[in-house]
């Protein structure tokens, strides 16, 4: 292994803004606003701030998901919060989540904030009763998944993604680092898969939805451009999941909600009603296209 760049730390580090790549300025080493700004407020209930990442759409999913239930109460606003012009350190979004990440979700209804991707499905499961076990044993092992994924995904995002895809230089060490990790990952949820339909059991849940947007779009050849280098061919049983939830219509109409990339008809910047699904749109949503 070879480095063309000997870094060496400084004693003291400092902060350069302009060092990172493309995502450079949309983080800082210290919290709180930049700027006063409130955020919009749609007419239902629940509001959602977020960004068409895999983080984000988890939860534009999950609201898909208990809306194709019939749980009228799902009803959302989903407002676009663009975090590369720093959206997500105006004074409104602070407020409601002090650490300056998408996804935050206020519901009008109870007066909570919530905020953590995985925190905000805990509680719409919770506050539907839907798409989380009432047995202890069913209901511990989503939650083994679902604290899986949340501790697991900054590996593939943070880490891999960042490294092989987005980082101005690229460097053999940590790619390599990190795509021993997430191979490993996706080793641990392919054993699993051979065993259940679903992680946690035989019912869809929580647990699917956090995971399905991060290691289902990678082993579906979508994420980062990396199918091939990683062999996800090779991951037949994650593979087979992660067709399986793709063909889902909730998920086809949750995972285009705020997303800014990618063919137009696979975006929608902001969505307020069922309405703003159109037949053409979802015409187009086929799980071959939607991906």
């Amino acid at each position: 292994m070879s480095e063309t760049n000997k870094y060496v730390p400084p004693k003291v580090w400092t902060w350069d803004a302009e060092n990172g790549g493309e995502w450079a300025k949309t983080n800082r080493p210290i919290a709180g606003p930049t700027h006063e700004a409130a955020l919009p407020l749609g007419k239902h209930p629940l509001q959602l701030y977020s960004l068409g990442t895999p983080n984000g759409q988890k939860v534009t999913i999950m609201l898909e998901e208990l809306l194709a239930l019939g749980e009228n109460g799902a009803e959302y606003d989903a407002h676009l919060i663009r975090i590369n012009e720093g959206d997500q350190f105006s004074s409104g979004f602070v407020a409601v989540n002090p650490n300056s990440k998408i996804p935050a979700l206020q519901d009008t209804g109870t007066g909570s904030r919530v905020f953590e991707s995985g925190a905000i499905l805990l509680y719409l499961a919770e506050k539907f009763g839907r798409f989380l076990p009432k047995h202890a044993a069913a209901r511990t092992e989503v939650m083994n998944w679902l604290f899986w994924l949340q501790g697991s995904a900054p590996y593939l995002g943070g880490g891999f993604g960042h490294f092989y895809a987005y980082a101005p230089e690229k460097f053999e060490y940590p790619i390599n680092r990190f795509t021993m990790e997430v191979k490993r990952e996706m080793d641990v949820l392919d054993r699993e898969l051979a065993e259940h339909r679903f992680l946690g059991g035989d019912e869809y849940s929580i647990a699917d939805i956090a995971t399905w947007p991060w290691y289902g779009n990678l082993v579906l050849g979508e994420a980062y451009g990396a199918g091939e280098f990683l062999q996800v061919e090779s991951y037949k049983n994650l593979r087979r999941w992660a067709g399986e939830i793709l063909a889902r219509p909730a998920v086809q109409r949750g995972r285009i909600v705020n997303r800014t990339s990618g063919p137009l008809e696979s975006q929608l910047h902001e969505r307020h009603d069922a309405s703003d699904f159109d037949l053409k749109t979802q015409d187009k949503l086929t799980p071959e296209s939607a991906a």
